[in-house]
């Protein structure tokens, strides 16, 4: 097992990371996570940066929740920075719309509100959560950070061969107009700095700025 922060030997290109894998590993991938279980290639904390260029493709699958909206802001821009021109990434983490609609009921029983509102909160705190996302802000954030082209896939759907059927984590009652999880994969343009600028100005405006330590 490397050192924390160390990089093994790449494998064969094309140079792939695979993010917060835990104990998912993807063969033909660098598997990487903050804890050194079975199957993590590199053990290292992503918010530090990453130690990577010219990556092809990124693939994090319920990761970015984990983060602090600041430090996704950061995460992404150094994704966008790690891959090569026209290099992919793909995400996959809650769909804020599709938690908010199933997890409570204005109409419901008083009983049925208590354990709701258990739900909910258990949706947004539970499992180390830190920021839940909808589609709207996330495709913000993306085009702010420099990626281009960014789309909308379902569970284990690409059009790109080395996203396809990659998935592993668990699924729960969904349509496709509500999925439980937002998708969304993008490719790497150009800066935009002061649409990043507006947006963290924005975040800090309305969110950063009204959390008491």
């Amino acid at each position: 097992m490397p050192a924390p922060g160390s990089t093994p030997d790449r494998p064969s290109a094309p140079l792939r990371l695979h993010v917060g894998a835990g104990r998912h590993r993807l063969d033909g991938w660098l598997n990487l996570d903050v804890q050194a279980l079975p199957g993590v290639d590199v053990v290292a904390d992503v918010r530090r940066g990453l130690e990577f260029d010219h990556v092809d493709a990124i693939y994090a699958e319920h990761f970015l929740e984990h983060l602090a909206i600041d430090e996704a802001l950061a995460f992404l821009s150094e994704c966008r920075r790690a891959l090569r021109p026209g290099g992919w990434l793909r995400l996959s983490t809650p769909n804020l719309d599709w938690v908010w609609l199933t997890h409570y009921l204005l109409e419901a029983p008083p009983e049925d509100k208590q354990h709701r509102a258990l739900m909910l909160n258990r949706a947004f705190h539970g499992w180390r959560h830190q920021f839940l996302w909808n589609r709207e802000l996330l495709g913000r954030a993306l085009a702010a950070c420099g990626f281009d082209d960014v789309a909308w896939c379902r569970y284990g759907e690409s059009a790109r061969p080395e996203f396809a059927g990659i998935e592993g984590h668990e699924t729960y009652g969904d349509t496709p107009e509500l999925p439980h999880v937002i998708i969304a994969e993008a490719r790497r343009g150009e800066p935009r700095r002061r649409e990043l600028e507006a947006l963290r100005a924005l975040i800090d405006r309305e969110f950063l700025s009204l959390l008491v330590d």
